[in-house]
């Protein structure tokens, strides 16, 4: 056989894509050309690999076998082009992250200036989006998670943590006071999740749960909440401008707190009960170069900066 690793990579791309012509819009060429590629590596191969019906598109017997190997030929490309790179002049090439919006601008934004002036050869292509991406299908190199992973096509490698501080703006507190304790938190303003009911149960720590008056448990405060957001993005936007307070993520409430645009509020009553952060990768990728460049970076750059909003109140 006499085939293109280009035209192999093809066929994985349109089977993850699941239409020629999302891949030739992806592409930017013709439905035609798409077409042609993929005869002109079956007439390589002597066998037809994809089925094409009104429902889509499937592999034959030959193209599961072509599939399989082909992804091994491709990731064998790829990593000896890295090695090659990293030899000439270090880590290059793009790199796809997804992330949420939150940790886009906590994390991703303030270090890309120090992987820059050590790694001038990358370049990041930033996918900022709250929902969980299909790696695969979306060509995500690493998307950035936190808390409890799945998938066992994954390789998550953990970069850090962070920890959740109650907070306000000082505009909030002039108007509605100060909470001396948890008890207060039942006549003020709190800003609850819309979307995950776990965000709503603000853990206490253990002496205080043995204190409390709250009657919905002994080891944490139940949140309904005066407004209710479905984004971290979200919420911080409301605390800033003094809707009402909200437990924030530290690694976003620091940089604020830090400024004096927020205040931590009830700081040795609740538990920060720490969250890892993962950079998460498809198996067949995670020894890219350019990829652990980053992940390494990211890494010691949570390690020098660690979010805890509560330290700078």
């Amino acid at each position: 056989m006499n085939f293109e690793l280009d035209d192999a990579a093809l066929v994985l791309r349109v089977l993850e894509l699941g239409t020629l012509s999302a891949a030739a819009r992806e592409r930017d060429v013709p439905v035609s050309q798409i077409s042609r590629n993929l005869a002109r590596l079956e007439a390589a191969c002597g066998v037809r690999l994809l089925r094409r019906t009104t429902h889509g598109l499937s592999l034959t017997d030959a193209g599961d076998v072509f599939v399989a190997h082909a992804r091994q030929l491709l990731q064998t490309r790829e990593v000896l082009e890295a090695d090659l790179g990293r030899q000439r002049d270090g880590p290059h090439g793009w790199v796809r992250v997804a992330v949420s919006p939150a940790l886009a601008s906590a994390l991703i934004a303030p270090s890309l200036p120090g992987l820059y002036a050590k790694h001038p050869g990358l370049n990041v292509d930033l996918c900022a989006d709250d929902r969980m991406v299909d790696m695969a299908r979306e060509g995500i190199d690493i998307a950035i998670r936190t808390g409890t992973l799945r998938g066992d096509s994954l390789v998550a490698l953990q970069i850090g943590a962070y920890g959740r501080t109650l907070c306000a703006s000082p505009d909030y507190l002039a108007r509605y006071g100060q909470p001396k304790t948890v008890a207060d938190l039942s006549q003020h303003r709190l800003i609850a999740s819309s979307v995950s009911t776990s965000l709503n149960r603000w853990p206490l720590v253990k002496e205080m749960g043995a204190r409390s008056h709250n009657d919905h448990s002994k080891d944490h405060w139940q949140v309904q909440g005066h407004t209710r957001s479905d984004s971290s993005g979200t919420t911080l936007a409301l605390v800033l401008n003094g809707v009402g307070m909200a437990r924030l993520s530290d690694l976003v409430a620091r940089p604020h707190v830090h400024t004096g645009a927020l205040r931590p509020v009830l700081t040795t009553s609740f538990d920060p009960e720490p969250v890892p952060i993962y950079a998460v990768m498809l198996q067949e990728r995670h020894r890219l170069p350019k990829l652990r460049a980053c992940i390494d970076w990211w890494r010691d750059w949570l390690a020098h900066n660690p979010p805890d909003a509560s330290t700078h109140s």
